[in-house]
């Protein structure tokens, strides 16, 4: 996970210099943190494998029993929607003070 965790902090890292140096012409820099996002990126047997070694051939539902332990809230992924109505906000002018920000779309995720 170190490899993971340092890219993450590198990222927000950049996003709070971004925000600083971009801020005096009206450029607003923040991050989406999302959890686990129901897209092919993640819903492949590969991936399925590797959240269930103890299962010989896992599937979809096998990996939502182990993806549903990340959240707090009951679900095993957001959907696709979720990351991109965060996106919009931090778009739109209701978000026009907002900036540095990294914003959780986890279900909770990342108080675990």
């Amino acid at each position: 996970m170190a490899h993971y965790v340092s890219a993450k902090a590198g990222v927000l890292g950049m996003v709070k210099a971004l925000a600083h140096e971009l801020s005096p012409h009206g450029i607003r820099v923040n991050a989406i943190l999302p959890t686990t996002v129901d897209t092919p990126m993640v819903q492949h047997e590969s991936l399925y494998r590797l959240f269930r070694p103890d299962l010989e051939h896992p599937d979809r539902d096998d990996f939502a029993v182990a993806a549903q332990s990340v959240n707090i809230l009951p679900t095993p992924w957001v959907d696709p929607v979720d990351v991109a109505n965060a996106a919009l906000f931090l778009a739109s002018d209701e978000a026009r003070y907002i900036t540095g920000a990294a914003l959780p779309v986890d279900a909770g995720a990342v108080l675990k």
